[in-house]
């Protein structure tokens, strides 16, 4: 028990905790699973009692564990306080606010972003917005890293302690062959025996697309290759080799044709948030700056929302 504490394993239990699940904690964390277990597993033999119970389907407190996670919370939360005080000393003259922003986010967003830190009455007058554009792994790592502020996403990621404020949503629409003739709205229930063209899993677009159809227990069949770019994920759909399906606002071609996506007569619609940290030392302007920027302040009703998959057992 005289042993030093390492504050990494105590957060690797709050992340198991929040999660459920070994798998889903270390994906949530940015680390192998098997780090985080072994973290885990060193703090359990410091204290002398498993935290939990490794289940089939998950994890689930001990009796020991339930009566040390509120410590532990508190322990990290005072530890958190120091490096929040800390950052506020050292970045009191800082005079940019740095965003990280996926590839699928819709323009007019960054353009938001820029008038509500630039332009704002009530922004610095010395504040300026850096823009970082990457794919989903590189922001999430940086955000971990402190190397950014505020990252702008698709909602598909899973990020516990994280403050996630949902900023615009768009609808969904499916590009075809241009010898398809086919018009007006389609159901998912209806595009799942077409093959879907897809880009790598980087953006979000992917992981939207996945949990679409698992969400619904629907089939996702799939042309074996991938396009690298939305502009070629369109251009190949119009030439037949597949579907493509997209956000409205990355057709390249006005003059491409689309076709509205339903669920259940329900427009399907993929949602951007901001995520930060709320131990920030920016976090209030990071809250302001969500809030200038968001087009719809919840989820509108009678959207079809996807919530990010079920996360699986350890």
């Amino acid at each position: 028990m005289a042993e030093r504490w390492a504050i990494e394993n105590l957060r690797y239990v709050q992340a198991v905790t929040e999660t459920r699940s070994f798998s889903a904690a270390a994906r949530a964390y940015g680390v192998t699973q098997p780090a985080l277990s072994n973290g885990v597993a060193k703090l359990e033999e410091q204290l002398g009692e498993r935290l939990f119970e490794r289940l089939p389907r998950g994890v689930s407190p001990t009796a020991f564990g339930s009566h040390l996670l509120p410590l532990i919370d508190q322990a990290v939360a005072a530890v958190d306080k120091i490096a929040a005080e800390a950052g506020r000393w050292s970045n009191r003259g800082s005079d940019s606010i740095r965003m990280g922003v996926s590839p699928l986010i819709n323009p007019r967003l960054i353009a938001a972003a820029y008038n509500a830190v630039c332009r704002h009455a009530d922004a610095p007058a010395t504040r300026t917005l850096v823009l970082r554009e990457a794919n989903m792994d590189e922001l999430h790592d940086a955000l971990l890293a402190e190397e950014l502020d505020i990252i702008l996403i698709p909602s598909v990621l899973p990020l516990p302690r994280y403050t996630h404020r949902i900023v615009d949503s768009e609808p969904m629409v499916i590009v075809e062959g241009r010898n398809d003739g086919a018009t007006g709205p389609i159901q998912v229930s209806d595009i799942g025996i077409r093959s879907l063209i897809l880009v790598p899993n980087a953006c979000g677009l992917t992981t939207f697309t996945r949990d679409l159809f698992s969400s619904r227990e629907l089939p996702l069949n799939t042309y074996p290759g991938e396009a690298s770019s939305y502009r070629m994920l369109e251009q190949w759909a119009d030439l037949g080799l597949g579907t493509a399906l997209l956000p409205q606002s990355k057709l390249t071609n006005p003059d491409t044709a689309r076709r509205p996506l339903l669920d259940q007569d329900q427009e399907v619609e993929i949602f951007y948030e901001a995520v930060w940290d709320p131990r920030s030392p920016l976090a209030a302007e990071l809250e302001d700056l969500a809030s200038h920027i968001t087009h719809l302040p919840h989820a509108a009703a009678g959207t079809a929302w996807v919530e990010p998959a079920a996360q699986p057992g350890p």
